[in-house]
């Protein structure tokens, strides 16, 4: 079933009725070719799902959908997972994000590390963060996402950690913490209701002094194994390892 997210303010309950406008439309009759009676599933970005059907195209540029059903999205983790990536060189962070919307990631922070080497002017991060966010919100529509998370301003690695201190708990996966037992232990003490950061380096990792910042202000090690993995290798593998915990 195709997968659509629409503004809440285009939900009409009481009259069982969502409105479709902007380049959904498009994409809607002219690509897909839809018609009045074919059923579409409709989310208002905000974890609640609307089983639909078109009930008729209006003008250009809005289509008319019947609400059939309505339930809470049951895509969504159990537990809000906060991504800090490390900028990384070239378009890296553009699959990086599409992977971890995929993959059940609450919110991405993209963070400026010692040694990131990609530097952003005021203009074109602007840029960069509309595409980021285009990229999250194909990917959640791809994978039937309740929500479409949210990709923040690149930030730098001080203020990223001020962020992440709101958080229930703070990982920072280090190639030079080697205790599995350890990792195992704090993984399995994660719980439904429980949000979660996790820090990741770009390109040659983390510096030592930034790796002792973020475990004074409350960070646990952890280690991923005994590989030594790419920075877009890095989140998709925990990620994965978290929601494969949570959901079995």
């Amino acid at each position: 079933m195709n997968h659509f997210f629409v503004k809440p303010e285009n939900i009409f309950p009481d009259r069982e009725t969502i409105l479709i406008d902007g380049s959904d439309v498009n994409h809607i009759k002219n690509v897909l070719r839809m018609k009045p009676g074919e059923s579409l599933l409709l989310s208002d970005g905000e974890g609640k799902d609307f089983h639909c059907e078109i009930d008729h195209f209006d003008q250009e540029d809005t289509i008319f959908c019947r609400i059939l059903d309505t339930e809470t999205s049951r895509s969504e983790l159990s537990v809000k997972f906060y991504l800090f990536q490390g900028l990384p060189k070239s378009d890296k962070l553009e699959h990086i994000i599409q992977k971890s919307v995929e993959l059940g990631v609450y919110e991405i922070i993209p963070v400026r590390t010692a040694r990131s080497i990609v530097k952003y002017d005021a203009k074109k991060q602007k840029a960069k963060q509309e595409r980021w966010q285009k990229i999250a919100e194909g990917a959640a529509k791809q994978s039937k996402r309740g929500i479409v998370p949210e990709v923040k301003a690149v930030a730098d690695f001080e203020d990223a950690l001020s962020y992440a201190k709101a958080l229930d708990l703070v990982l920072i996966p280090y190639e030079n913490f080697k205790d599995m037992k350890a990792t195992k232990e704090t993984i399995a003490a994660i719980k439904p209701g429980m949000s979660v950061g996790i820090f990741v380096g770009p390109e040659g990792g983390f510096e030592q002094e930034e790796v002792e910042s973020a475990e004074a202000k409350g960070a646990v090690p952890i280690s991923l194994g005994s590989r030594i993995l790419r920075t877009e290798t890095a989140p998709l593998m925990l990620l994965s390892v978290l929601m494969f915990a949570l959901e079995s």
